[in-house]
């Protein structure tokens, strides 16, 4: 299936719904679940949109009293039950103000961005949307279609290792934190998600 495929077949799905049509695009680091997700809300057109979860990174102030920056990223560095009411506000209110990740600033802004009555058609997108361990598991059965990106340990590294050298870090700066953060979470998302109605190839 391509995105094409793919935005078609949610746009028929949602047509005659009442409410909003709730989608979930997951994926390990560096699967490119932020680019298709913009993709599918472009392929289906007005009335769609992207919800990314990474809004909902702890502050490194937080990560730091809890003794977690160096697992940043990791699941339990989310507000995990933060996201699911943000779901769950998705799914019955018209307008709901959602927080953005700024990777250039290494935070969240909150209230950064609204989601407004007439998008009706939600793409969310995160690592962790269908792990199957607690608080995560709490979002089983939460959106009408779920996807997973499937892409190889070895072109997910590639790919990481550009973003991090993006970011300004030294090769081997780089290929410390894909080894002892990335690749963890990469290996957690590959083994204990649960399974998604589509797996989309994206290589």
């Amino acid at each position: 299936m391509t995105p094409a495929d793919l935005a078609d077949l949610i746009r028929t799905r949602a047509k005659d719904r009442a409410g909003r049509y709730m989608v979930a695009v997951a994926g390990p680091p560096g699967a490119g679940k932020s680019t298709v997700a913009a993709d599918l809300v472009r392929l289906i057109g007005p009335g769609s949109r992207v919800v990314p979860m990474d809004g909902f990174h702890y502050d490194d102030a937080v990560l730091d009293a809890r003794g977690l920056r160096a697992r940043k990223g990791a699941p339990d560095t989310f507000d995990a039950a933060g996201f699911g009411h943000l779901v769950t506000r998705l799914a019955t209110e018209a307008e709901v103000a959602i927080p953005i990740f700024d990777r250039s600033m290494e935070l969240s802004r909150a209230a950064a961005d609204i989601v407004g009555e007439n998008d009706r058609i939600l793409v969310f997108e995160g690592n962790y949307l269908l792990l199957d361990e607690d608080p995560w598991r709490a979002l089983a059965g939460r959106f009408d279609l779920t996807v997973m990106l499937a892409v190889g340990e070895e072109e997910l590294t590639r790919r990481l290792t550009a973003r991090w050298l993006h970011y300004g870090k030294t090769p081997a700066a780089a290929a410390d934190w894909i080894a002892s953060n990335d690749l963890p979470n990469i290996r957690r998302v590959l083994q204990g998600s649960r399974p998604a109605d589509i797996s989309l190839a994206n290589e």
